[in-house]
């Protein structure tokens, strides 16, 4: 059994209204410190496979089927091996 933990994110070229409000509070809170903002998404799978290989590519297919919108959005996978 393999954990998949993808990490969902708009594309750099696209805005995102939701990161932008989120920056502008952490600066009404006196954070300035924070430069830049970007809300994304964190999905976790578990996931029966027979290698770390074959667990990667049913998260990449999930995420190109279901869960990422790949004109909008990048992902990042990793996999953990479950105990």
């Amino acid at each position: 059994m393999y954990k998949a933990k993808v990490n969902v994110t708009l594309r750099k070229s696209i805005l995102d209204p939701k990161g932008k409000a989120a920056h502008h509070a952490l600066q009404n809170l006196g954070l300035n410190e924070v430069g830049d903002v970007r809300i994304g998404k964190f999905i976790e799978l578990d996931i029966e496979a027979g290698s770390e290989k074959e667990a990667k590519e049913i998260a990449d297919s999930a995420c190109t089927q279901l869960l990422a919108n790949e004109v909008m959005e990048d992902y990042k996978i990793t996999i953990e091996e479950n105990s």
